[in-house]
């Protein structure tokens, strides 16, 4: 029992680890790369379908943590508030 409970930790960090990955990745990619506000909001909401397959049920997480992330990376490039 021990050993399964080790195994689901570890996928759960795993999972983790490839959501921050590609937060990140995809935080600077929308910073360098020349796309429209539109096409930028699409690139988040992939992340976002990304992370909801990853952890079902944890959109409102992803609100709250990494939402706001994104939200004031594309104010910044964009100039908005």
């Amino acid at each position: 029992m021990d050993e399964d409970m080790d195994e689901g930790v570890i996928d759960e960090n795993k999972k983790v680890r490839r959501l921050r990955f590609m937060v990140d990745f995809t935080l600077e990619y929308i910073r360098t790369q020349r796309l429209s506000h539109d096409q930028a909001i699409l690139v988040v909401e992939g992340v976002k379908r990304f992370a909801l397959g990853l952890f079902p049920d944890k959109e409102e997480t992803f609100d709250l943590v990494y939402a706001p992330r994104f939200k004031r990376l594309l104010n910044d490039k964009f100039q908005r508030s």
